[in-house]
């Protein structure tokens, strides 16, 4: 991946798949950056957005909209094209446009409106990332009770890391039943560490009951809709989190982690506090704060702050992966949906 940082919208959605179109989505960001250059229906929804950031991901905001229109049916047209529907048809630019361009036009304000809600996947794959910072961090101070806390929770999935099954190259993870199972964990000599989840709790601005019919909708939307692999996790997930519900309260997330350190915690459990590619939707005083109220609880408590964030700042040329991160030290990368994981050597 490459940072495009000073491209305006149009180009950040032309090269967000590096100009790869043998997918649905490398075709869609192809289009609708080609209606934005001839100031198509795309300029009027995107209107007022023309200066958001390149963390916003505004054109996977937009994706999103016009995949939950696809989910409940309404454009059957272009559902073709999309697997995740039951569409088999191939991404082409040309057949594409054509079954696109009406669905936009009928679902402006909707779109519009979709383009508040930042991309919330809460992408389970990235789990594996949890399970690698959890233990060096359990190896770092010798505990084994784990408070498991998450900003940016979205709907919980995340706080499941213990209820799901992780495969790699000669090591496995997490309970042989499992609903979800993560295989090409990879990262071959890894050596997970036992651990019990006493308490798991987390934050949102915008939570919400993934367990509902509309909820599960929401979250799919925001999955790639040519990657069933990952529409499968979701499922799996979905399924963990109806046998094992989990508490996601609305608020931001710096006051949040420090309302939840000031709570005591027992000498033998270890306060996590995790997040994963939320750095970059937060403003920059918020993810402060939250760094310095973790800092703060460290005279109070065992505490380790675990981490799978893009690099910061990000690289301004060449290619990078998402960065695990414990405490202020990068023990590894995985990609943007998880697997496959490599350790710091």
């Amino acid at each position: 991946m490459t940072a495009y940082d000073g491209a305006d919208i149009g180009q950040r959605m032309r090269n967000h798949f590096s100009g790869r179109t043998e997918h649905l989505y490398g075709v869609l960001v192809q289009v609708l950056a080609d209606d934005w250059d001839r100031g198509g229906v795309v300029r009027e929804i995107l209107a007022g957005h023309e200066d958001a950031s390149p963390g916003d991901m505004v054109q996977l905001r937009l994706l999103a909209g016009i995949h939950r229109i696809v989910l409940r049916g309404d454009a059957p047209e272009l559902a073709e094209f999309y697997p995740s529907a039951g569409g088999s048809a191939a991404p082409d630019v040309y057949a594409v446009w054509p079954a696109l361009e009406p669905v936009l036009r009928s679902h402006v304000a909707e779109l519009r409106e979709g383009l508040d809600v930042a991309p919330q996947t809460n992408e389970v794959g990235r789990t594996v990332a949890l399970l690698a910072g959890l233990s060096e961090a359990l190896r770092r101070n010798g505990i084994r009770q784990i408070r498991l806390l998450e900003p940016g929770a979205s709907a919980g999935l995340g706080l499941l890391v213990d209820r799901y099954r992780f495969v790699g190259d000669g090591w496995t993870a997490g309970p042989v039943d499992a609903p979800l199972v993560l295989d090409g964990c990879e990262a071959p000599g890894f050596v997970p560490e036992e651990f019990e989840v006493l308490e798991r709790r987390g934050c949102d601005l915008a939570p919400f009951d993934a367990t509902t019919g509309e909820g599960a909708a929401y979250l799919r939307s925001f999955i790639w809709p040519h990657m069933p692999e990952r529409d499968a996790r979701l499922r799996g997930a979905l399924e963990t989190l109806r046998g094992t519900p989990v508490t996601v309260d609305r608020a931001g997330g710096a006051e949040w982690v420090r309302d939840q350190v000031d709570r005591p915690a027992a000498d033998d459990v270890l306060t996590v506090v995790w997040h994963s590619i939320t750095r970059q939707y937060w403003p920059r005083a918020e993810y402060d704060a939250m760094l310095a109220a973790v800092d703060e609880a460290r005279a109070r408590m065992p505490l380790a702050r675990v981490a799978l964030e893009d690099p910061d700042p990000l690289p301004t040329e060449g290619w990078w992966r998402p960065q695990i991160e414990v405490d202020d030290d990068v023990i590894g990368w995985c990609t943007h949906h998880g697997p496959p994981l490599e350790l710091a050597t």
